[in-house]
């Protein structure tokens, strides 16, 4: 599709949107999985519930717009999750791969929320109020989500990975 109107551009966004959406709640499942600490397994759990509430949002959205609810693949989603699968096949120490998962859960995060506060602007400025709030919900969910994964980071995680940094440093001096 060509992007000639702001309109048109919005509504390339909330596809993008919506495939970052549906590819997240496929992968978070294995995310949790993957956790060792029990408080980052329960973030990505939660997530899940609120990925669909999201997903359903833009749903909304495509009604309003009458477009059907497709996804324009968004290319830096996947690339995050085929790094995301990396990191989770990786053999590392669990600590180090908890940081990891976190690390990468933030940068899915801040790409939401550039996309949600950007498409949220394009709502307001074409008029489409009601779109513009159910787009910034969605925005405060994930400012809200990342402030919850830098807590768990700072308190418990990264903690443990200093300090498994630590053990692994003298396991290879002692060999």
């Amino acid at each position: 599709m060509k992007i000639a109107t702001l309109h048109d551009l919005y509504v390339e966004e909330i596809k993008g949107l919506y495939s970052g959406e549906q590819q997240l709640l496929k992968a978070l499942p294995k995310m949790a999985k993957a956790a060792i600490s029990p408080q980052l397994a329960k973030a990505f759990t939660d997530h899940v519930v609120e990925t669909k509430a999201q997903l359903e949002r833009l749903e909304k959205i495509f009604k309003k717009l009458d477009v059907s609810p497709t996804a324009k693949t968004c290319k830096v989603m996947e690339a995050l999750l085929a790094e995301g699968n990396a990191a989770i096949s990786d053999d590392a120490d669990p600590t180090i791969k908890d940081a990891t998962l976190i690390a990468l859960a933030q940068r899915i995060k801040h790409l939401e929320m550039a996309g949600y506060g950007s498409t949220r602007t394009f709502a307001r400025l074409l008029g489409c109020e009601e779109s513009a709030d159910l787009l910034q919900k969605t925005l405060d969910e994930e400012w809200a989500a990342d402030k919850k994964l830098t807590k768990v980071a700072e308190a418990v995680i990264n903690v443990k990975a200093v300090a498994a940094a630590g053990r692994n440093k003298a396991v290879a001096l002692s060999t």
